[in-house]
C-alpha cells in the first residue's frame, strides 16, 4: 500500500534482514522435529510416513503438512544431504540451521500477502487502522520468538488463516474461504479449534439464503460440499486406500497426554494448578484429603504427569464439554446475525474457548486468538481494551520459551519495544465507540500491565540470584504462567461483553 509509510513491504524487508541475524540463536527440539520431518518425508514412501518411528519426534502433522515437509526436502538436498538421513538425530550442521531457518522466513511471505489483502479489502475510510493492525501482525514478538527462535511455521499458517477470513468479508469470494480453511485444517489440525465458527458462518451466509434460513442454496452447497470434500480427499485419500486412517488418528490425537503441558500454558487450567499448589500447605488447616502421590506431579509440569493433590481431577470429557459450552454462546450470535465482524468475534472466542478449557493446550496456541482479534482490535475503544491485557499476558507467556542468557535482552526489549509502540498507536487511533464503555476494564489493563514489569524481572534475574540456578525452578514458570492466565481469562470476559453489546 503505497499510501501508507512504512509500507508492510518495507516492514517486512527490514524484519527479515533482522531474523537472518538470528540464525545462530537458540533453537528448540522443534529445529530437530522439522528436521526429522524432512528426511523422513524425503527418504521414505509415503505409506511409510506416519509409521516410522526412528526419532521420539514421529511425524504428527496432517499430510499437507507432510507434504510440504517433501517440498522443502528436495531442496534441502542441495543444502546438505546429510540433513535428509532418518538416522542422522539431532544433526545441526551449520547448512541446516541456516536452511532450516530460511525457509520460515521465505514461507511467511504468505502472512505478508495476506495481510496485503486485508488492507485492501477494508473500506477506504478505515483502511489506515487495518495497516496499523497488519503491521502488529507482521513485526509480532509471538511469531519472532516461536518460529525464528524457537522454530516453528507459524507465519505461514497464520497467512492461510488471515487470507481465510479476508475472503469470507465478500460473499464472491466464500467459496474460496471455505475451501483455504479446509486446506488450513489439511496442514495443522489446531486450527479445528476454530472450525465451529467456520461451519455456522459458510452455513448462515453462504448455503442458505440470508433473509430465510428455510430457502437453501442448493448450488452453493454443492459447491462448498464439493470444494471442501476434494481437499480432505486429496489429503486423506491415499492413507484412506492404505488404511492407515487409524494409524493418523493416533499420530494427530495423542490423548494419553496429561491435561496441562510441560509448561502451562497461561489459561484456566493453570490458575486451577496454581490453586491447588497453594491449597497443598493449607489443607490440614482445612481438613481436606491431600494425595501424596501426586505432590510431585504438581511442581515438575511434565507431559502426561498431570494430577492435582488436592482439587479433583479433570478429565478430558470435561474439558470437551467446556470448550465446546463456551463456544456454543458466540456461534448463536453468528447464527443470527452472520456479517463479517460477527464472524471474526467468533472465530476468535472459539479460539479463547479452546485455549482456556481445552486439553494439553500448549502455550504457543494463544497465536490462536491473538492473530484474529488483531483484525478487529481496532473497530473501536471497547474492541482494544479486551485487546490490551490479551497482547501482554499472551506475548510474556510465551518468554519461558527461551530460557538461555543470549535470547533474555532479545525477548524482553523487542516485545517490550513492540507493546509500546503499537499499543499506543492503538489507543491513538482506535475510534470512541457508539456504546459507553467499561472503564473498570480500562483500570484492569493499566494495573496488569503495570505489574509485568516486576513479574518479568523477578522470572528472569531475581529469582535465580536469590534461590540459584536448580533450586525452585518451576516457581517463575508457574507465577509467569498463572498472571498470563489471569490476563487472557480478563480479556475473554471484556471481550464477551464487547461482543454481545456490540
Amino acid at each position: 500500500m503505497a499510501e501508507f509509510y512504512p509500507s508492510l513491504a518495507q516492514c517486512a524487508l527490514v524484519a527479515a534482514a533482522f531474523k537472518v541475524l538470528l540464525f545462530p540463536a537458540y533453537k528448540s527440539t522443534d529445529f530437530e522435529v522439522h528436521r526429522n520431518w524432512l528426511a523422513i518425508t524425503h527418504s521414505l514412501p509415503v505409506k511409510e510416513w506416519y509409521y516410522e518411528r526412528t526419532s521420539e519426534w514421529t511425524l504428527d502433522y496432517p499430510p499437507f503438512f507432510a507434504a510440504f515437509e517433501w517440498l522443502l526436502s528436495q531442496l534441502a538436498y542441495y543444502a546438505d544431504p546429510a540433513m535428509l538421513v532418518v538416522k542422522n538425530l539431532n544433526y545441526d550442521s551449520w547448512q541446516t540451521v541456516y536452511f532450516q531457518r530460511a525457509t520460515v522466513i521465505l514461507t511467511e511471505l504468505v502472512l505478508a500477502f495476506a495481510l496485503s489483502r486485508y488492507v485492501k479489502s477494508v473500506p477506504s475510510a478505515n483502511k489506515h487502522l487495518a495497516h496499523i493492525a497488519s503491521l502488529s501482525i507482521l513485526l509480532s514478538p509471538g511469531l519472532l520468538i516461536i518460529d525464528h527462535i524457537h522454530f516453528q511455521y507459524n507465519g505461514f499458517l497464520f497467512g492461510i488463516l488471515v487470507l481465510s477470513i479476508v475472503w469470507a468479508r465478500k460473499q464472491s469470494t466464500l467459496l474460496y474461504s471455505g475451501i483455504t480453511f479446509a486446506v488450513l485444517l489439511c496442514l495443522k489440525h489446531i486450527y479445528l479449534y476454530l472450525s465451529l465458527a467456520y461451519f455456522v458462518y459458510l452455513l448462515r451466509a453462504y448455503c442458505l439464503d440470508p433473509k430465510s434460513v428455510f430457502r437453501p442454496r442448493i448450488w452453493n452447497t454443492i459447491k462448498l460440499g464439493v470444494g471442501v470434500l476434494s481437499v480432505f480427499g486429496l489429503a486423506f485419500g491415499p492413507f484412506a486406500y492404505w488404511n492407515q486412517l487409524l494409524q493418523l488418528k493416533e499420530r494427530l490425537f495423542p490423548f494419553s497426554r496429561g491435561l496441562c503441558h510441560a509448561y502451562w500454558a497461561p489459561n484456566v487450567w493453570a490458575m486451577y494448578a496454581f490453586t491447588d499448589r497453594v491449597l497443598i500447605p493449607l489443607a490440614p488447616r482445612l481438613g481436606l484429603p491431600v494425595d501424596q502421590e501426586a505432590l510431585s506431579s504438581v511442581t515438575r509440569g511434565l507431559v502426561g504427569d498431570t494430577s492435582f493433590a488436592v482439587l479433583p481431577q479433570i478429565s478430558k470429557e470435561q474439558t470437551f464439554a467446556l470448550t465446546f459450552f463456551f463456544q456454543l454462546f458466540p456461534l448463536i450470535k453468528l447464527w443470527f446475525r452472520p456479517d463479517w465482524d460477527t464472524f471474526v468475534g467468533a472465530v476468535t472466542l472459539c479460539g479463547y474457548a479452546s485455549f482456556l478449557f481445552g486439553w494439553h493446550v500448549h502455550e504457543k496456541a494463544v497465536l490462536l486468538i491473538i492473530i484474529p482479534f488483531s483484525l478487529i482490535a481496532l473497530k473501536d475503544r471497547r474492541y482494544f481494551s479486551a485487546f490490551r491485557p490479551l497482547a501482554v499476558a499472551g506475548h510474556v507467556s510465551l518468554f519461558p520459551l527461551l530460557f538461555t542468557a543470549p535470547e533474555f535482552p532479545i525477548k524482553t526489549v523487542y516485545t517490550i519495544f513492540w507493546l509500546i509502540l503499537f499499543l499506543f498507536a492503538f489507543d491513538r487511533v482506535a475510534p470512541v465507540p457508539e456504546r459507553p464503555r467499561v472503564f473498570l476494564l480500562d483500570r484492569f489493563s493499566l494495573l496488569y500491565i503495570t505489574i509485568s514489569i516486576p513479574l518479568i524481572l523477578y522470572c528472569s534475574l531475581v529469582h535465580q540470584l536469590i534461590f540459584g540456578l536448580n533450586r525452585y525452578e518451576f516457581v517463575p514458570l508457574m507465577f509467569t504462567s498463572s498472571y498470563s492466565a489471569l490476563g487472557v481469562v480478563g480479556s475473554w470476559l471484556g471481550f464477551m461483553v464487547v461482543y454481545f453489546t456490540a
